[in-house]
Order: structure tokens, then sequence, then C-alpha cells
């Protein structure tokens, strides 16, 4: 289960991809459960992505844009 913190982290990150003040064990609680990934292979600096898992989470709790 998420925490409040983790989840508005998660919300966070879906917003704003450019957040650099974001908790690191929030970040990791989200990698950890597959909801984010904290950079991609190609990608020039580390950058947290929600994934589709994330998305559908969010989806779920009425946390995503139309």
């Amino acid at each position: 289960m998420l925490s409040p913190h983790e989840f508005a982290t998660l919300m966070l990150i879906k917003d704003a991809k450019h957040q650099s003040d974001l908790d690191h064990a929030d970040l990791i609680a989200l990698a950890d459960r597959d909801l984010i990934i904290i950079g991609l292979p190609d990608a020039p600096c580390i950058v947290p992505c929600v994934t589709d898992r994330g998305h559908a989470l969010l989806a779920r709790l009425g946390a995503a844009q139309p």
C-alpha cells in the first residue's frame, strides 16, 4: 500500500517530470512497486517516469487527467 506521501510523489512525477526536490525514499518505494522507472537507458539525465502500471493506478484512483 502506498503512503499518502508516495501517492503525492507519483502524481507530481506524472504532472511535472523535472522535479528535483522529490524524496529519494519515495522514489525508491515507487520504483520497487514498478510504478515509476528512474531514468531510461537512452536518456541524457536521470528523470523519474510513470510506468503503465503507475498510470493505471492513478486512473483507478481518479488522479489521471482526462
